[in-house]
């Protein structure tokens, strides 16, 4: 029974089917999952320094935002916090 799993002089059982296929096999060019690979990353990749470079253009020529007017309650709300009275009171 010890001796059905030994394989160190012989290959395992599954493996006689092979033959010589793994002795027949070479490099056909490629892997297509490899060239999709290649592609979809090369797009992302793109992608991604497009962005970047739209951005810094972006960040160079665009006028700065402008700031929203204060509203007079607000105002008066800071001058209190401030200790200054408001116009009128």
């Amino acid at each position: 029974m010890d001796d059905d799993f030994e394989f160190s002089d012989r290959s395992p059982p599954s493996f006689k089917n092979m033959g010589n296929v793994v002795k027949d096999m070479e490099a056909k060019g490629l892997n297509p999952g490899l060239i999709v690979l290649l592609v979809v990353g090369g797009l992302v990749l793109a992608f991604l320094i497009g962005n970047y470079v739209l951005y810094m253009y972006a960040q160079k020529t665009l006028p700065p935002k402008k700031k929203k007017p204060v509203s007079k309650k607000k105002m008066k709300r800071e001058r209190l916090k401030q200790g200054v009275s408001a116009p009128g009171e």
